[in-house]
């Protein structure tokens, strides 16, 4: 129940910054459109999916602005050098985190990695496409939920 009043008080909030008004008729439509978003939010991650704990994930933000930059280097040299092998491809990963916030915010966290972009998220981990398969791309990803496991806590009976 806490989770559904933290969400609806949230996206209230959010209709209110957006509409930029208070008056009667505006807050209510607000209130229904909140009370149906939350709904939706419920159905589609369940509160007991895994949580982001917000202040671990932004002590890894050094990291993550780190990664980006090598990610974007990256790109641009094998753009700038066409003549690069590629071996493009999927490469499946088994993460330890369940469905739901955890896992959408690691596979945020780690499409940022040099040639890599999750592609699929299914029950049995996330697929990410590569630029070059080649890559210990596994190995990268599981150093990077290593780094990040205290960031993501464990939902109930989602694993």
């Amino acid at each position: 129940m806490g989770t559904a009043l933290a969400r609806f008080l949230g996206l209230a909030a959010l209709w209110i910054v957006l509409i930029r008004s208070v008056q009667p008729a505006d807050l209510a439509v607000g209130a229904l459109t909140a009370a149906a978003a939350t709904w939706a939010s419920l159905r589609l991650l369940p509160p007991d999916a895994g949580r982001v704990r917000f202040l671990a994930l932004a002590a890894r933000l050094p990291r993550f602005l780190w990664q980006s930059v090598l990610a974007g280097m990256d790109v641009a040299r094998r753009a700038l050098a066409p003549g690069m092998p590629l071996r493009t491809g999927f490469v499946p990963y088994r993460t330890g985190l369940p469905r739901g916030a955890a896992r959408n915010a690691f596979a945020t966290v780690t499409s940022l990695l040099p040639g890599t972009v999750p592609a699929e998220d299914d029950a049995s981990g996330i697929l990410y496409h590569c630029l070059d398969t080649a890559q210990p791309v596994a190995e990268q990803l599981a150093t990077e939920e290593r780094e990040y496991a205290r960031a993501f806590e464990p939902g109930k009976g989602h694993g």
